[in-house]
């Protein structure tokens, strides 16, 4: 322990601790998790690094603003149930959250050792801590104050506004249209990045907090909210996120093996059609694919089709790869896998085979031009560059709109996507007894975005409803 005259001295200098992965060509071959995680020696030595700032900027680049100097001060103590207990403060998902959070542009990408070198490992380290849930302490919980909440969706903002509500004193009832709790959790990231025992255990935490969940529960189908209201509610959270695809708007997008982006990985990750017989799940385990998009989707859908045996895939996206919006663990994994990254190209047409499904995808080549409203270089197609590409499978991931399930619920306003308006610190809707929050109000973004939406709007809720 670096310590001079029993005073800390962080080991500033010392080189970040490497990620503890399986090898890439053993890993692409199964859904094993790429990342083993720190040991206990390895998140110490990375716990040392931290400067233990006096105004921690990386606070401030957490949604959810966890505690993080003070929960690293309590690794490198090797006092681990006080750093969880730290975590849990402010975030009841750690074990997700440092898994799959984008820390390189939140409380990574601000931390100060950034300016010379490589900053804090922050996703490991809670990550560490959130895998050894029985050493932190029971959390508290306030006494019940006879208010019930229903929370729509089990994904991470509502089953964080769920967490929160339940320590609150609240009776809540998480509504969940699929037969298992989670939501983008478990049907859109893949087991190798997300292990779905992971995502359980959370789940369970929550139901001995009290929180109940009802499965195969389509609200907006077998209950809107008067009747929810009626059946004794005082409030309602709404997080059912945006799930439904955007289009590519091109000729053969309807052609056999197309798939949209969601429909492929749950497929694969609720319904399991990577073990297909055994699981009746069937698919399609394409020998050439292409995926159009540069998101995190977009690298869990290629890196997908490698492990279904892919003999080639490729990431085509309309911009050069620094622009791709995906982490850059999950681009450097992936190429690592084997993954092909085809920038600077747009699809045109798909194209049948003989026997009617997909044999390729006429793409233009482009170039960037002057920046566009959201002030990256537009794509400017290049005249005369049109290639085609022979694939068996090809992958829709650019992006995903708004459930309809907001409108069918009713009692909210809604804008003219159909996502809810809502309060960007409250989540307060238009309806006084309706909170909303996550994608269905921000459109796609992040799981701690989406969480930091279900904290503030469980703040809201307990303040407004006197508790």
């Amino acid at each position: 322990m670096p310590e001079v005259n029993g005073r800390y001295i962080p080991n500033a200098k010392a080189p970040r601790v490497p990620d503890n992965e399986e090898p890439a060509a053993e890993r692409a071959c199964d859904f094993r998790p790429v990342d083993k995680g720190y040991t206990k020696e390895m998140a110490i030595e990375e716990a040392n690094r931290c400067l233990n700032c006096k105004k921690p900027l990386c606070v401030d680049g957490c949604p959810v603003n966890i505690k993080i100097p003070q929960f690293i001060e309590a690794i490198r103590a090797e006092e681990f149930g006080r750093g969880l207990d730290i975590i849990r403060e402010d975030s009841m998902l750690p074990a997700i959250c440092g898994r799959v959070c984008p820390q390189e542009s939140q409380c990574e990408g601000v931390c100060i050792l950034n300016k010379k070198g490589n900053p804090i490992a922050i996703g490991q380290l809670e990550r560490f801590l959130g895998d050894q849930p029985e050493l932190g302490s029971t959390p508290k919980i306030a006494p019940k104050n006879g208010k019930k909440v229903a929370v729509v969706g089990s994904g991470p903002s509502g089953i964080t506004c769920a967490g929160e509500l339940a320590r609150n004193g609240f009776e809540v009832t998480v509504f969940e249209a699929f037969f298992t709790g989670g939501g983008v959790l478990v049907y859109g990231i893949p087991e190798f990045r997300l292990p779905k025992a992971v995502v359980k255990r959370e789940i369970d935490g929550l139901t001995e907090l009290g929180v109940k969940f009802e499965y195969n529960s389509v609200v907006g189908r077998i209950t809107t909210a008067d009747e929810l209201f009626e059946e004794g509610y005082d409030a309602i959270y709404i997080a059912t996120g945006a799930g439904l695809p955007k289009f590519l708007n091109v000729p053969g997008e309807n052609l056999p093996k197309v798939f949209f982006a969601n429909e492929y990985l749950t497929r694969v990750n609720l319904m399991r059609a990577n073990e297909f017989p055994e699981f009746d799940t069937p698919t399609k385990h394409g020998k050439n694919v292409v995926v159009f998009g540069g998101g995190n989707v977009a690298m869990d859908a290629v890196r997908t089709a490698k492990r279904l045996g892919a003999e080639r895939a490729i990431i085509a996206y309309r911009r050069t790869e620094e622009e791709m919006p995906a982490r850059r663990a999950e681009l450097h994994q992936a190429k690592q896998e084997g993954v092909e990254v085809m920038p600077l190209v747009a699809p045109l047409e798909f194209i049948a085979g003989e026997d009617g499904n997909v044999a390729s995808v006429r793409v233009q080549r482009c170039e960037l031009g002057e920046p566009d409203e959201s002030g990256r270089r537009r794509p400017v197609p290049i005249e005369g560059a049109i290639e085609e590409i022979p694939c068996d499978v090809a992958i829709s991931a650019i992006g995903t709109n708004a459930n309809p399930f907001a409108e069918l619920i009713g009692g909210m306003e809604l804008n003219k996507w159909g996502y809810i308006v809502a309060n960007e610190e409250t989540g307060a809707t238009s309806n006084p007894r309706i909170w909303a929050g996550g994608d269905i109000v921000t459109g796609a973004a992040t799981v701690i975005l989406a969480m930091g939406a279900g904290k503030k709007a469980a703040a809201d809720i307990t303040e407004k409803l006197g508790a």
